[in-house]
C-alpha cells in the first residue's frame, strides 16, 4: 500500500480542480486501491485523490454495500429536489483531529454519475439517498470545492474555526 495521510483544509491541493486521468495503468490502479483502506481506516464511506494529495479525477465510495470507483467522473441531476442531512468530511476534522465536523447541507435526492473504471471501460452509478449525497460530496472534491462552501457564512466559520 502507497503511503496515503488525509489532507486536511488548509491544504491547497484540496482548494485545486483535479486532473483528468490520461493514463490508465499500473499507478492508476495501485492509487485505487491504496485509497479504500485509507478510507476505512478513517471510518469514512467516500474518498477523493485529491484528499490523499493526488490531485487527479478519482474517488472510490463504499455505502450500503454498493462500492466502487470512478474515474474522471461527471455528475448528473436526475432529482432536484433538495434533501437536506448532516454532512460531514474526512479533511475537515473536529479539533481534536479525531473524527469529522457535521452540519446540514442541501443536496439532490437522485444524480447519475458516468464514468470511467481503472481499465478506462465506461461506468455509471445512479443513485439516491445517501449514495447520491456521497456522489455529490466526492465530485465536488475534484473540483475543489469542500461542503463547507454549502454552508451560510456564520456556520462555515463556526466549523473552521472547530478544525486543528
Amino acid at each position: 500500500m502507497g503511503v496515503y495521510e488525509i489532507r486536511t483544509v488548509g491544504d491547497p491541493v484540496l482548494r485545486t480542480p483535479a486532473e483528468p486521468v490520461r493514463d490508465f495503468d499500473k499507478e492508476l490502479r495501485r492509487l485505487i486501491d491504496d485509497m479504500f483502506p485509507v478510507m476505512y481506516a478513517a471510518r469514512g464511506v467516500g474518498l477523493a485523490a485529491p484528499q490523499v494529495g493526488v490531485g487527479l479525477r478519482v474517488f472510490v465510495y463504499d455505502i450500503n454495500g454498493r462500492s466502487g470507483h470512478v474515474v474522471n467522473p461527471e455528475l448528473t441531476v436526475d432529482d432536484r429536489a433538495e434533501v437536506v442531512e448532516d454532512e460531514g468530511c474526512l479533511s475537515i476534522p473536529d479539533a481534536a483531529g479525531e473524527r469529522p465536523q457535521y452540519a446540514p447541507v442541501a443536496r439532490a435526492a437522485g444524480v447519475t454519475v458516468r464514468g470511467l473504471d481503472r481499465l478506462g471501460r465506461p461506468v455509471e452509478v445512479k443513485a439516491r439517498g445517501y449514495l447520491a449525497r456521497c456522489l455529490q460530496h466526492e465530485t465536488d472534491h475534484l473540483d475543489g470545492k469542500l461542503f463547507i462552501d454549502h454552508l451560510a457564512k456564520e456556520e462555515r466559520r463556526r466549523i473552521l474555526l472547530n478544525t486543528p
